[in-house]
């Protein structure tokens, strides 16, 4: 193994995909399944991903285009996420993933829409929930306010709301 290559393969996967869950890949690798995790690392991150020749952006939009045809739902998920943090909007995904249905088969891209719509949901949801805290923190929402926001989101909000009452 390269450790330089090593190295720097980890910092853009933490990059693209977020610390959390490349700490929590390593962490459950073992013997048996550590080689896979130190290979990806080092050559799909260190060495393709790594070199000069195009953007984050444009690696992540390629790489939601390839899942999709290999039909890696876990992974076009993890890459979507990615794909937004490295500057593609909805728009650009929507339109790559219009690309694989046409080229790849509708089959294919009904069923990248559907994980891309859940990461969506999942980040504005992050999104909304962070902005709530913050405006609850700083005494800015009204019962009212939490009364349409309680109603328009049902019992998961409710939920949230107990759960983050418990000590």
């Amino acid at each position: 193994m390269n450790k330089e290559l090593f190295e720097k393969g980890l910092a853009i996967r933490k990059s693209v995909i977020g610390a959390e869950f490349v700490d929590k890949a390593l962490a459950s690798a073992d013997d048996f399944n550590m080689p896979l995790q130190e290979l990806v690392t080092e050559y799909c991150w260190g060495a393709v991903w790594g070199r000069e020749g195009l953007t984050k952006k444009t690696r992540s939009l390629l790489n939601i285009a390839m899942l999709s045809v290999l039909n890696r739902p876990h992974e076009l998920k993890v890459h979507t996420k990615g794909a937004i943090k490295n500057g593609a909007t909805k728009e650009e995904i929507r339109e790559v993933l219009m690309q694989v249905a046409i080229y790849a088969g509708v089959p294919a891209g009904v069923d990248s829409f559907r994980a891309a719509k859940e990461v969506f949901a999942q980040l504005d949801q992050q999104i909304r929930n962070r902005l709530l805290r913050q405006d609850l923190a700083r005494g800015r929402v009204g019962l009212g306010f939490l009364t349409n926001l309680a109603q328009a989101h049902g019992r998961l909000f409710l939920e949230m709301l107990e759960r983050d009452k418990k000590p």
